[in-house]
């Protein structure tokens, strides 16, 4: 049987994305994400908990990501769990982790808020296909109080 592995997230990086090249040429980014979690115990008190996910990037998303991503921004990333395994040089003992290979990246905040994404006006990047490139998402600032029309929806 094949196996599947998809992850979606969404939180705020916790420090500027790191671009580096391996020593093959591809261009890696890598970056964390904190979810955040609020829940209520057994007593009914309310609980907050987060959680860090690492996440790499790979090629012309990951340069696009190194270049307007900033820490604090809010981001929605998806992608499949990679597990990597390694001896520490140092202690001799075997290490593993688990981390998102993103597929598609989205800031989720306003543009140009003090979280900072960079500038980068929202939208996505990735998609699945590198050979396909996203155009920015339009913003669109709607009067809260006007009711939807539902013969304007398309379906």
């Amino acid at each position: 049987m094949r196996g599947f592995s998809k992850a979606i997230i969404t939180g705020n990086l916790t420090r500027d994305p790191e671009l580096r090249t391996t020593p093959n040429g591809a261009s890696v980014c890598s970056f964390t994400v904190a979810v955040n979690r609020v829940y209520r115990d057994s007593s009914g008190n309310q609980q907050e908990s987060v959680s860090f996910i690492d996440c790499s990037a790979w090629g012309k998303l990951g340069e696009m990501i190194g270049q307007y991503a900033k820490k604090g921004a809010g981001v929605l990333v998806s992608g499949r769990l990679d597990q990597r395994s390694w001896e520490d040089k140092n202690s001799g003992q075997k290490r593993s982790r688990v981390e998102i290979v993103v597929e598609d990246f989205n800031f989720t905040g306003p543009a140009n808020n003090d979280r900072g994404n960079g500038g980068y006006n929202g939208g996505s990047f990735g998609g699945g296909n590198a050979a396909k490139e996203e155009a920015p998402a339009e913003e669109v600032s709607a009067d809260e109080d006007e009711p939807i029309d539902l013969s304007e929806i398309p379906f």
